[in-house]
């Protein structure tokens, strides 16, 4: 998670069409316990394959990906060349340049590159893209019409001449983001079939913190990553009082967004009339959830609860002490009984036997 944290510090590439490939890459200076150079391969967000250039190894993180590196060597070769060689030297060099020229040294810096391609199935349209960042900002960004670099601040004006006037590399890259990306997104497509183009659907919850906080419609576990998740108010969708999350990935490789609706001015009896729609991209049938309090699973239910079972414990103990106090009265009760008999009878010995004595001392 730390790699991939890195990985994703500097950019983020939207993605309108259906299928994406993605190499991360990442060198750094000053950051303790992390390799000098890490790099990452993403098919549709989902992690393929990753190298360390510390231990000098690629690792598949797929069965396909695996079984692809064993069938064809040629492509395991590329990528310990581009993971040890090619990448590495060129985010290396250009990080020592940057920190020459602005005069840094010492601290933790970070060079991170993001190249790739997308493509649409349905329409066969696709595009490259190659993006680099310095220090968690946007640096430089290749422009594939003109196959020139732009620079996205002043500090990357010097780097932009001097990568423009490299024709060869430009050339490699056209023909890389262009064709040899696509074809290889494509092939991927069809090595993963089983598990990037599947389906799966999620689990729908309705959350809420307190009575008084906005009623979250929590979808998690769904996969691929297009996907909506609205509020419905009589079958027609709401914008108002509505507040969309983002769609965010699980360590398992599927997706979870949420969205969450305001029902403070939504009285009781209109509760029925609203409802979560759940739609993923390719599956007719959407997921509805009707809004409803008893389906609502909220940190005050549990706090209530607890209150509860407090106050349950604390009418045990009191009937347990009051049980004790009585139990305590009545046996005081009856060893008092038990004492005043026994001085009773003790009386009515000692009277007796004083009479008798009398009746003695008569009689002698």
């Amino acid at each position: 998670m730390k790699v991939l944290f890195l990985l994703l510090l500097f950019c983020h590439v939207s993605s309108s069409v259906k299928h994406s490939l993605k190499y991360f890459s990442t060198t750094s200076s000053g950051v303790s316990n992390f390799p000098e150079f890490v790099g990452a391969a993403v098919v549709d967000e989902q992690l393929v394959g990753s190298c360390d250039i510390n231990r000098k190894t690629v690792e598949p993180k797929q069965e396909w990906m695996k079984t692809l590196f064993e069938n064809d060597p040629q492509v395991l070769e590329w990528y310990k060349g581009h993971c040890f060689q090619i990448l590495p030297n060129l985010l290396k060099s250009t990080m020592y340049s940057l920190k020459q020229r602005f005069n840094q040294s010492g601290d933790v810096h970070v060079f991170q590159n993001i190249d790739g391609c997308e493509w649409d199935d349905e329409t066969g349209e696709a595009h490259g893209f190659s993006q680099y960042g310095y220090d968690g900002e946007d640096f430089l960004s290749l422009d594939l019409k003109t196959l020139t670099w732009i620079a996205l601040k002043p500090q990357a004006v010097t780097t932009k001449l001097s990568w423009d006037a490299d024709e060869d590399r430009l050339k490699y890259n056209e023909v890389f983001f262009t064709e040899l990306c696509p074809e290889r997104l494509k092939k991927y497509l069809v090595l993963g079939n089983s598990s990037l183009q599947r389906t799966e659907l999620p689990s729908v919850s309705l959350l809420q913190k307190t009575p008084s906080s906005p009623v979250s419609c929590h979808a998690s576990g769904f996969y691929p990553d297009r996907a909506t998740l609205i509020w419905r108010k009589d079958g027609e969708e709401l914008h108002e009082d509505v507040e969309l999350g983002e769609i965010l990935p699980n360590h398992d490789g599927t997706f979870q967004t949420s969205a969450d609706l305001n029902v403070s001015s939504v009285p009781p009896e209109d509760w029925r009339r609203y409802d979560c729609v759940f739609h993923l991209s390719g599956v007719k049938d959407d997921v509805v959830t009707k809004l409803d309090k008893a389906e609502i699973r909220t940190n005050w239910e549990k706090l209530s609860n607890k209150i509860v079972l407090i106050s349950a414990v604390v009418v045990v103990l009191v009937l347990v002490f009051i049980a004790a106090a009585a139990s305590g009265f009545i046996f005081y009760r009856k060893k008092k009984g038990e004492r005043q008999m026994k001085k009773h009878q003790f009386s009515e010995q000692f009277e007796a036997t004083n009479t008798l004595s009398c009746v003695r001392l008569r009689e002698s």
